[in-house]
């Protein structure tokens, strides 16, 4: 076997591991019941919970605490998952810019005791560029 030849081969070999090392981190979206049956059978992996936040009737974010003086590197919020399950989730790093109006609230994490203990925070904000209809 020619050296070209082997030196195809390690980097086919090097590409499917890459490939199957990323599949691994692949993970699809779960409800917070899952997330603490993950966490009581042991799963480490990061969990990704798909909700909306807590609302009051006119609309505002409630049970969202964060105080920048006070420790800046602590947020906690109630977000409501797609089977209308409400979980505390604690951030320990600022609070996002806008969140308050996020439409949609993905976190990545782990379940601990009773709190989802997020590592990042996604937002789906309303879109500036949406179609508005002018009046004339």
């Amino acid at each position: 076997m020619k050296l070209l030849h082997i030196i195809g081969l390690i980097g086919i070999a090097i590409a499917i591991a890459m490939i199957i090392t990323t599949l691994g981190d692949a993970s699809r979206y779960v409800s917070f019941d899952e997330a603490c049956t993950m966490a009581k059978n042991g799963n480490k992996n990061k969990i990704h919970v798909v909700g909306t936040l807590k609302k009051n009737t006119k609309g505002n974010p409630i049970q969202v605490y964060y105080d920048a003086v006070k420790d800046p590197n602590y947020f906690k919020f109630t977000l409501i998952d797609n089977n209308k399950k409400e979980y505390p989730v604690i951030y320990r790093n600022p609070k996002p810019a806008d969140f308050e109006r996020s439409e949609q609230v993905v976190v990545v994490g782990s379940v601990v005791g009773e709190e989802f203990h997020a590592k990042e925070i996604l937002m789906k904000c309303p879109s500036k560029y949406e179609e508005k209809e002018v009046k004339m």
